[in-house]
């Protein structure tokens, strides 16, 4: 059980280091060389914004999407291990609470895709929702962005792909039934631990375990391809979950399975590990050094092919068990591809010559 005396509850960060960008910053790095700290509103504020773009091409050839949109900057789950933490440094923020705290809204998002799909340029191809950060995080339940999000999509027969461990998403069962009948929906749920007391602590603001895999058993009872994703696999942590979480998900009606090998990168390094050795003082060398083993004695790696999978004994092992598992719970057995052939503008009529 972890062991919880100074931490900042409901939060996945406990600290706020200073953005690498700013010249001049203030932040709490190390409690024992500060007498005297007032940390900031600890209350999460929506910043609503008029963004100038939404969907984005994606080159990285090893995330499977092609593009991506994300209504969301900054994600108030606070998961400690999240690679997307960095990208709010671009928006002068930490990528430590801030990243929970300070969630950027981009109010105008429909509109912009909708003019984004009405370019003459436009060559149909699955959108990701959710590259980034969770398109259903608690800022949905007030603004709905996400809803209108996929009535665009629904409207111009776009497909999508998402990605959530929110049950936020079964609010939008009837759209997602109706675009997955024309199979241009498809949701991967993020289930990273069946243990609550693990997931209270490394996902604070999260759905249940539970409660994910009731998301997978409705989206697919209503028509929609259902998967589980297993995100990342934390060596010494979680990775004995794995095929539970596998079994689980199968039971639950899923019908595809994925997974990752922690890493982190930029400013995540320095979170996790603070967060590691104040929550799991006990095992927090055996876990900093499985994940060491997965790199190449580093805690990151950005080559293409190996980030996402890691290498060595460890890597391996959970590689091999994702295989043989996902294999025993009949996952990942059927080709299946969103369908971009039925995209059209509406209203748009040909012209006969």
């Amino acid at each position: 059980m972890p062991r919880n005396t100074t931490t900042i509850k409901g939060r996945g960060s406990q600290i706020n280091p200073a953005n690498k960008f700013d010249k001049l910053s203030a932040a709490k790095q190390h409690v024992e060389a500060i007498d005297d700290w007032t940390e900031s509103d600890p209350s999460t504020r929506y910043i609503e914004q008029e963004a100038k773009s939404l969907v984005n091409k994606v080159d990285s050839p090893d995330v499977g999407m092609f593009y991506s949109m994300n209504p969301y900057q900054g994600c108030e789950h606070g998961c400690i291990y999240c690679y997307a933490r960095n990208s709010h440094e671009y928006w002068g923020y930490s990528a430590g609470l801030d990243f929970e705290r300070n969630v950027i809204v981009k109010k105008n998002a429909p509109e912009l895709l909708r003019k984004f799909l009405m370019k003459p340029s436009w060559e149909c191809l699955p959108i990701s929702v959710s590259g980034n950060t969770d398109c259903y995080q608690p800022a949905e339940q007030r603004f709905r962005i996400t809803r209108r999000l996929l009535e665009v999509c629904n409207e111009f027969n776009q497909p999508i792909g998402i990605i959530t461990k929110n049950a936020a998403v079964l609010r939008d069962n009837d759209l997602l039934a109706q675009m997955g009948k024309k199979k241009l929906a498809s949701v991967i749920v993020s289930v990273t631990s069946l243990e609550e007391p693990l997931r209270r602590v490394m996902e604070p603001r999260t759905t249940t375990a539970q409660q994910r895999l009731r998301i997978i058993k409705e989206l697919s009872d209503a028509g929609v391809r259902a998967g589980i994703m297993l995100g990342p696999m934390i060596p010494g942590l979680n990775d004995h979950e794995l095929p539970a979480i596998l079994e689980a998900g199968a039971a639950a009606g899923a019908k595809f399975s994925a997974y990752t090998f922690i890493r982190l990168n930029g400013a995540v390094k320095l979170l996790f590990h603070d967060w590691l050795y104040k929550t799991f003082p006990d095992r927090a060398d055996k876990v900093w050094h499985g994940i060491e083993e997965g790199h190449g004695g580093k805690v990151n790696d950005s080559r293409f092919g190996t980030r996402m999978r890691g290498e060595g004994a460890v890597a391996d092992l959970i590689k091999q068990q994702f295989k043989k598992f996902s294999k025993i719970y009949e996952l990942n057995e059927e080709r299946w591809d969103l369908d971009t052939s039925a995209f059209s503008i509406p209203g748009k009529q040909l012209k006969l010559f």
